[in-house]
């Protein structure tokens, strides 16, 4: 069998690799370790609770439905964004039991690029609870998709009643679609595709320390949270060192760069899309690449 999603070692077994082929996502069951997620997990509650410095992490976001009511921290925080410098949140993204996975899909020249904690809170608005439905690659101005990758765990148990990830199995076949705010949008930068919801979806019921990596053009989304609980993940997505960066002017992936440089300007940083993914990037194994120069700059 010949792979063009998965890298000729044996970090995967045949079995995996072949499911992984086909359907464009992967579950790896008790992948990360109870003491390792409970680390991460007291870090966010932590900043949440103004108890821990964030000054390397570049967003803690707020459930927009939820700044109005008489909540704080974990039950406000809905996201923690770019933590790849924070030490403590960094052992997640650089355990070998992540990682070696991710070896086995992209190789062993390894960058991570974009990194989140996600937190549910319960009492949330549905509508800013979920996730549309949308594919990561339109956030990233590299390629080949192919060597992309993200992983995403669950700190705590993820079902359907409490907004676990759904994906189109198979979907990583197709192209990158074009994505708009869903109407009546509530997340900044949530956006979706339409005109799928035909598809069949698998909703993917995590236990405590399972990781499910996917590709980049997979379709896939997340439900609201309609439990009086949270639903935690942590995630991280990978890219091959050697991934080379495209002008997306001109294409569907023109105003995602446009918002996000937005955003770095707004807080004083006045920096192109290309240079804003070098900057926050880091190295977790192999030879430098495309991803460590900023001499463009």
């Amino acid at each position: 069998m010949s792979y063009s999603f998965t890298y000729p070692n044996s970090n995967l077994s045949e079995e995996q690799k072949q499911f992984y082929e086909k359907n464009g996502y992967l579950l790896i069951k008790n992948n990360v370790s109870e003491k390792l997620l409970n680390t991460v997990c007291q870090r966010f509650i932590d900043i949440c609770d103004g108890k821990a410095d964030a000054a390397n992490i570049t967003t803690v976001m707020k459930d927009p439905s939820l700044k109005n009511k008489d909540v704080q921290g974990q039950y406000l925080i809905n996201k923690l964004q770019d933590f790849l410098y924070d030490d403590v949140l960094w052992q997640y993204c650089s355990d070998s039991a992540v990682v070696n996975i991710v070896e086995g899909i992209i190789g062993s020249n390894i960058t991570a690029v974009h990194s989140m904690f996600i937190n549910k809170p319960p009492n949330a608005d549905p509508g800013a609870s979920l996730h549309p439905l949308h594919q990561d690659l339109h956030y990233f101005p590299f390629r080949p998709p192919n060597k992309i990758v993200a992983s995403w765990t669950a700190v705590e148990r993820v079902e359907e009643k409490n907004g676990c990830l759904f994906v189109v199995p198979g979907s990583h076949q197709g192209t990158l679609y074009n994505h708009e705010y869903p109407k009546g949008f509530k997340n900044s930068m949530y956006h979706g595709v339409q005109g799928f919801d035909h598809l069949p979806r698998v909703h993917v019921v995590m236990d405590k320390g399972d990781t499910v990596f996917f590709h980049p053009i997979l379709l896939h989304g997340s439900g609201p949270n309609f439990t009086k609980g949270f639903r935690k993940a942590i995630s991280c997505h990978y890219a091959a060192n050697n991934c080379y960066f495209i002008d997306v002017h001109g294409t569907s992936q023109e105003y995602i760069a446009t918002e996000i440089e937005g955003v770095a300007k707004r807080r004083g940083a006045d920096i192109n899309f290309e240079g804003i993914w070098k900057l926050k990037s880091r190295l977790v194994k192999g030879t430098p690449g495309n991803f460590q120069s900023l001499s463009h700059l």
